[in-house]
């Protein structure tokens, strides 16, 4: 990167339960998805974060560490995610990030299909974009609970 010059963070996010949802969430997919909004908005410079198998659950995730680091060093000028989903599943910490690291960091959040930018926040998209985050949350932990059942009855039949 050269000195000087801000981040585009362009952040993708598959784990292993989500993968059933087949290319729509694909990381090839939100690349493609990701890298046209940037280049169709003008947004300069930009840089993919990667992590494929991840879960949204927690944000211990190299490519997300990696993205707060240049965060934190006021090097990232926008992060763009496909949804809010992809960005986390754990309403707290991505509130916290959305809400309080990012705007710290005058960092620009832009989620494309939950249709939240951040620097609109009188936006009804706006609004609703902690609601998502715990619908998000539940999703994870439901998903979670109904794999653990199929498991347990596959190990029961032997």
């Amino acid at each position: 990167m050269p000195e000087g010059r801000k981040i585009t963070a362009l952040y993708c996010r598959l784990s292993r339960e989500d993968d059933t949802e087949g290319e729509s969430n694909s990381i090839a997919n939100q690349k493609r998805i990701l890298g046209d909004y940037a280049r169709e908005h003008g947004f300069e410079n930009p840089v993919y974060f990667v992590d494929d198998g991840y879960s949204g659950t927690n944000f211990d995730r190299p490519a997300f560490q990696e993205m707060l680091e240049l965060v934190e060093q006021e090097r990232i000028k926008t992060c763009i995610v496909k949804d809010l989903s992809r960005f986390g599943r754990n309403f707290i910490m991505a509130g916290v990030y959305m809400n309080i690291t990012f705007l710290e960091h005058d960092v620009r959040f832009i989620a494309i299909n939950d249709n939240y930018d951040s620097t609109d926040q009188n936006s009804t998209d706006s609004d609703f974009a902690q609601l998502r985050n715990w619908f998000n949350e539940f999703y994870a932990k439901d998903t979670s609970r109904k794999i653990r059942a199929v498991t347990r009855a596959r190990g029961e039949r032997g």
